[in-house]
């Protein structure tokens, strides 16, 4: 019973941190083009969410040049972001894709 309280504790802990991280990357690199559930310059991340995979997202935001395309875009007008880490990288993806309809 002990060890599931701390395990419990460190991992609402890993949760906060995570959200915290999503949201400071949000704010740092997205939130100029992008919100979270209305339209802005750039598609609304409940649209993308509803639209893309993980890999998806991540090729778009990492190489948007290469990936606008072949996700139907005319225009690219993003950026690449090729210097968030694979931990920034995974909790905004993780948090765009919190947005996802449920079904």
């Amino acid at each position: 019973m002990r060890k599931t309280i701390i395990f419990l504790i460190f991992f609402s802990a890993y949760l906060v941190a995570s959200d915290n991280m999503a949201i400071k990357v949000f704010q740092g690199y997205c939130w100029g083009c992008h919100h979270q559930t209305a339209q802005a310059f750039g598609p609304s991340f409940r649209s993308i969410a509803n639209k893309r995979t993980k890999g998806e997202i991540i090729a778009q935001i990492r190489d948007p040049k290469d990936t606008y395309k072949m996700l139907g875009y005319k225009i690219n007008s993003m950026p690449a972001f090729n210097d968030l880490n694979n931990t920034q990288l995974n909790a905004i993806v993780t948090y765009i894709l919190s947005f996802k309809d449920k079904k």
